[in-house]
């Protein structure tokens, strides 16, 4: 299935944790908090100003991206958890 955010949405694949810690703990899955960190998959044509005039995205396809803790909303596409959250929600880019 292809999905195309639109407006000034991103579809975002989270980015998997380390299970240890750079000390070599183990963490367990209780213990795991949901990664602030993801991959971009699709971007909409972006936001529009009052004028109509039209505001490109910031971000494109595959950039890697940082996101707050409580931002997007869960979707399943294909199988696959994704977050389809607004471009203002994203922090910042990895490189």
């Amino acid at each position: 299935m292809a999905f195309k955010p639109l407006h000034d949405r991103v579809l975002v694949k989270r980015i998997a944790s380390d299970e240890k810690t750079k000390g070599g703990l183990i963490i367990p899955d209780t213990a795991k908090e949901k990664p602030a960190e993801g991959e971009v998959i699709a971007v909409g044509e972006g936001a529009r100003k009052d004028s109509g005039e039209l505001i490109a995205p910031s971000v494109k396809a595959g950039d890697r991206i940082l996101f707050g803790k409580w931002s997007g909303t869960e979707v399943t596409i294909d199988g696959v958890e994704m977050l389809i959250m607004k471009e203002s929600d994203i922090l910042g880019l990895m490189s």
